[in-house]
């Protein structure tokens, strides 16, 4: 699924009252569309403005041509994916589907599973906490997790098998809560620890550790991380090429979802 506003985009940018509305519908009809298609250039111009006086605090983060001529995909930082034409006047808060015969292609997934790739080759190694394999590794994958999830504590414990398949487990920390809770207390004192993959072993036992949140911990940074790629919980499994696996998974269940088994 794709995250796509939150609060929908049509809340955030509301400008006008609904008498404002009205007045303007009685007085004036729809503006016919533009029979004369806009460069790019323009396109871009006009569609970043218009998001911009609407609510400034948006952050565009691409802009770029969707498959439908005079319709361009706008990727916006924590909100995920809408569809604007050319004038910049009109906007789709939802998903492109595209019918190719007797198949359903879900274009906005294919658009967001880039988009997490692009994301997850931006990721310090050395930000995550990271369970390897003892010998090969055949494949990794990255999960955000947060200590209080109980389905994050019952994926925590099938990591051996993982590890036993070749499977890195990168964790990256999304305390759901928010950044202000209980939760990212917890969860940035295991990624403070002496021993992090120690203390995120005993935080998922639901067993105590030092509070220790340290300065220049990477939870804020990853939790936002999450938000862009849109995860809306936990643990929300990301693989190399992108493709989001929600929820949780046994291990040979999801070796089998990224081609690895335990013979191979």
């Amino acid at each position: 699924m794709v995250a796509l506003l939150g609060l929908s985009l049509a809340g955030l940018i509301s400008c006008k009252s609904e008498a404002e509305s009205s007045q303007a519908s009685a007085k004036d009809p729809a503006p016919a569309a533009s029979a004369t298609q806009v460069s790019a250039t323009q396109a871009e111009e006009n569609i970043r403005k218009s998001l911009m006086v609407a609510n400034e605090n948006l952050r565009i983060r691409k802009i770029q041509p969707s498959v439908i001529p005079g319709m361009y995909e706008v990727q916006i930082m924590g909100k995920g994916i809408i569809y604007m034409e050319e004038n910049g006047q009109y906007f789709i808060d939802g998903q492109m589907l595209h019918l190719d015969g007797k198949k359903i292609v879900n274009v906005t997934d294919e658009s967001m599973t880039g988009l997490r790739k692009d994301l997850l080759a931006t990721v310090n190694k050395d930000d995550a906490i990271v369970f390897s394999p003892k010998g090969e590794v055949k494949a990794s994958i990255s999960v955000f997790t947060d200590v209080d999830c109980g389905y994050c504590q019952k994926l925590h414990r099938e990591v051996p098998a993982l590890n036993d398949m070749g499977i890195e487990v990168r964790y990256l920390a999304y305390p759901r809560a928010g950044l202000n809770s209980m939760s990212y207390q917890k969860i940035a004192s295991a990624w403070c620890a002496d021993d992090p993959r120690k203390a995120l072993t005993a935080l998922k036992n639901r067993e105590d550790i030092a509070m220790n949140v340290c300065e220049g911990n990477p939870v804020a940074s990853e939790y936002e991380l999450g938000q862009q790629m849109g995860v809306t919980g936990t643990p929300a499994i990301v693989l190399d090429s992108g493709v989001l696996i929600p929820g949780y998974m046994p291990a040979k269940n999801l070796a089998e979802r990224i081609g690895v088994t335990s013979g191979s």
